[in-house]
């Protein structure tokens, strides 16, 4: 393969000199650590356990509450605080299960156990992954098991290892690739036996030249396996344009990446399944980010889930300066913190704390029409029309205009010399046309049973007519 890419994009400042050479540590803490309920896409998990009650590390605290949901695991042993709402980076209380660490990490029954993958059945497998309560961990943290249930296993072809880390400041992949790339690459191969007509492609943006090397050498003799040199552009980790850009192939929000023969997982989401199946340990941890230039010192680390970002900023030598802004995330799709002491989920992927807060310090001016948001957007969207459509409340339009296709990546926000909040508008947008959709879903199935009550009463009524009448 050539070096491949999608139409469109941006190109802002990477970052990742600032930590791209911290090898990862691994961090441990005493005291609290916060399990929320949703730390996934579909519906919350349902706690198990109570008040008062001992936990292992590996045990499970809350079981999936629907196809589409995630178990979610302990990450110490301890005693269960409390079941209660706790605050999260979205800077909203969530129903989370409290775990006191005693400090002594004592495994579940069963948790590191070795096992040969090879001898396992598909069903198996899946069923492995979902106990395990893997989720997307580099995006939305959708269920991995159920990107591993097309609905057809042999219409799969390309099975896509996405090592893009296109997200500014961020260099935990990167270091994952460096560091654990053989259980990257043992991941990728039992995701593979699932699907026999699929490749293996490692998809890895050039600005990680030696991630590229390093993986090519341990492939270069696995026949179902290549690696895909990636140009350095934003948003190419987005799963629609990491599938355009490696298979040539589209998919709009509609469409699910096995509808175009692909299905898509993070390097690092890999790895939890290599973890899971050939080593019988559930998502416990994560590897993050913390960077920026108001941070005393970058690092990349390895924390249980459910730690305290402001115990991990702190154990890294906190901030040398006052900081303006701290994102959890990157700079481009992150979100601000309302407070320090949040617990990491399973999407989480960095602390970014800034001296300056560019977007604070640079006032809106109006829009001089200069097309560049056209220019860079991934998604062939026409953002000034959707901003009109958006401002005026003109819900019908935004969505003529494809405006439910942004993927709210931020390009178009960076790349404008107005300085305008285009992804917060649209993001907005978005939310209310999906508040509406549900509304006029609502009325729609209202509608149908008051019919149907209709019907049915019309129906007893003619038989008693009938009834009469004879």
């Amino acid at each position: 393969m050539g070096i491949a890419t999608f139409k469109g994009g941006a190109h802002p400042y990477e970052g990742k000199i600032l930590s791209e050479n911290c090898a990862i540590k691994k961090l441990d803490f005493d005291g609290d650590f916060v399990f929320p309920v949703s730390q996934h896409i579909g519906a919350p998990a349902k706690p198990v356990v109570a008040v008062g009650d001992h936990v292992f590390a590996g045990q499970l605290l809350c079981e999936a509450g629907g196809f589409i949901s995630a178990n979610v695991i302990s990450s110490v042993s301890g005693t269960v605080k409390a079941v209660e709402p706790r605050m999260q980076v979205s800077g909203f209380p969530v129903l989370s299960v409290v775990v006191e660490s005693d400090g002594k990490y004592e495994l579940a029954e069963g948790v590191g156990v070795k096992r040969d993958y090879k001898s396992l059945s598909k069903e198996e497998i899946r069923t492995i992954v979902k106990e395990a309560g893997i989720v997307g961990i580099g995006g939305a943290g959708f269920p991995t098991n159920v990107k591993l249930m097309p609905k057809n296993d042999d219409a799969i072809d390309f099975l896509i290892a996405n090592g893009s880390e296109c997200e500014p400041m961020l260099t935990s992949d990167y270091r994952l690739m460096l560091e654990e790339a053989e259980k990257i690459i043992g991941g990728l191969e039992i995701c593979l036996t699932l699907f026999p007509n699929a490749k293996g492609v490692i998809a890895i943006e050039n600005n990680k030249p030696e991630a590229i090397k390093h993986m090519r050498e341990l492939t270069k003799d696995k026949e179902r396996i290549e690696v895909c040199e990636l140009k350095t552009k934003y948003p190419e980790g987005g799963e629609r344009q990491l599938i355009n850009a490696v298979t040539g192939r589209y998919i709009n929000s509609t469409m699910l990446p096995a509808d175009a023969g692909c299905v898509v997982q993070n390097v690092a989401t890999l790895l939890a399944v290599y973890d899971a199946v050939a080593e019988s340990t559930p998502l416990m941890e994560k590897v993050i980010t913390v960077t920026g230039d108001a941070v005393a010192n970058t690092a990349n680390v390895r924390v249980r889930l459910g730690s305290s970002y402001a115990r991990i900023l702190e154990a890294v030598g906190g901030l040398k300066t006052e900081a303006h802004k701290i994102i959890c995330g990157g700079p481009m799709m992150g979100q601000a913190l309302f407070e320090l002491d949040c617990p990491v989920t399973k999407p989480s992927s960095a602390i970014c704390a800034f001296v300056h807060d560019e977007v604070a310090e640079n006032p809106t001016t109006p829009c001089i029409r200069c097309g560049r948001c056209v220019e860079v957007c991934a998604e062939f969207l026409v953002p000034p029309l959707m901003v009109r459509a958006a401002t005026h409340g003109d819900l019908e339009g935004f969505e003529k205009l494809n405006g439910m296709e942004c993927m709210e990546c931020g390009s178009c926000s960076y790349i404008c010399p107005a300085r305008r909040p285009l992804t917060q508008i649209f993001k907005q947008a978005r939310k209310m046309v999906m508040a509406d959709r549900k509304i006029k879903a609502a009325e729609q199935k209202q509608r149908e049973a008051h019919e149907a009550e209709a019907k049915k009463e019309a129906a007893i009524k003619e038989a008693e007519d009938k009834k009469i009448e004879g």
